[in-house]
């Protein structure tokens, strides 16, 4: 198979190309496309046959549920047999947005997008591209990440083209994702309602807007979101998280990477900008500053990807504090690491 690589100004879009992706999903076949937080890999969400291609292509696990787009809230009500009054409150504050609400699913949707279970998790994405190829396909579209199982994510085109190029039929290139991480995924069938996975709209910004917010992390006995597995968005190269604070994390990066090399291997360091220079003996690459968790998470997943693409063997990465966008920044490099450091 050959894929096809759209390139689609997201300031201009370019309908015609935007039609020649909804027929492939019209088809039953797949297609990736860019929405705010990463590239998604997209088949009709009503068409079984098109879904269980999602699954063979990636990898994918049948126990992990798919998220479902729509573009309109009309889409919601379809899809869901019993709306809560909470579910339009967070519809109207944060959508469209990285925000995904787990609701009880109606008898449209297919037990293989739910993973058998009594719930859908919908969201609405905040990309206008995302959203021109949802209405034009005429059909909610059922997206998880555009990369292999359990890697790390994909931010860029370029990155789906490393993982799936000759396996799906379109790419839809509409340049760097801007939040960098997946959506927040919120299960409003309990009180209070649970955070099943930090994302996009963090805690602080839920809290806004619901008094009681739960966080559950209990995620070997718990499927009802995409991204519960313990191991998660790894890239090739050995990931090493150090979760200590201040001069104490820098101590423990410093002679990590110092005993990993005089290993013989390729080692790279992770840093917060502030940082940067306590480690000039190494190579390094710097996510962010460490008060401008936006930036550090657009950037997570393709530093990660710089380092594979170099080469490198052993990442040793600096924890940042889990507030707003840290808390979905830390679940990520946990879940990617092969030892934590506390």
């Amino acid at each position: 198979m050959k894929t096809l690589v759209l390139k689609v100004d997201p300031r201009k879009i370019d309908f015609e190309k935007i039609d020649l992706a909804a027929e492939e999903i019209k088809k039953g076949n797949l297609v990736a496309f860019p929405t705010e937080t990463v590239y998604g890999l997209g088949a009709d969400a009503y068409n079984e046959e098109a879904v269980k291609k999602i699954f063979q292509v990636k990898g994918r696990p049948y126990y992990d549920p798919l998220i479902v787009h729509i573009a309109e809230l009309s889409d919601l009500e379809r899809l869901s047999r019993e709306i809560p009054s909470v579910a339009w409150l967070l519809a109207d504050t944060f959508w469209p947005g990285p925000l995904t609400l787990v609701v009880k699913k109606s008898k449209l949707v297919s037990p293989l997008v739910t993973a058998n279970l009594d719930t859908v998790a919908v969201r609405m994405p905040a990309n206008c591209i995302a959203l021109s190829l949802i209405k034009r396909a005429q059909t909610p579209i059922v997206a998880p990440s555009a990369n292999l199982f359990g890697r790390t994510s994909p931010t860029q085109a370029q990155h789906v083209l490393e993982d799936l190029n000759g396996k799906i039929e379109v790419i839809i290139d509409g340049g760097e994702t801007r939040v960098g991480v997946e959506s927040t995924v919120l299960d409003i069938t309990v009180e209070p309602v649970q955070v099943l996975r930090a994302g996009g709209i963090s805690l602080e910004q839920l809290h806004k807007v619901i008094d009681q917010v739960a966080l559950n992390r209990e995620l070997e006995r718990d499927f009802r979101s995409p991204g519960r597995l313990k191991s998660h968005y790894s890239p090739r190269a050995k990931l090493i998280l150090v979760e200590k604070k201040g001069e104490e994390q820098i101590k423990e990066v410093y002679n990590l990477a110092s005993q990993y090399t005089s290993l013989g291997y390729k080692v790279g360091i992770m840093v917060k900008e502030e940082n940067k220079e306590r480690y000039q003996d190494f190579q390094i690459k710097v996510l962010g500053k460490g008060n401008r968790l936006s930036s550090c998470a657009a950037n997570l997943f393709k530093i990660l990807r710089n380092f594979d693409q170099e080469g490198f063997e052993v990442i040793i990465a600096e924890g940042l504090e889990e507030k707003g966008l840290g808390l979905a920044i830390m679940e990520r490099l946990r879940k990617a690491s092969v030892n934590n450091i506390s």
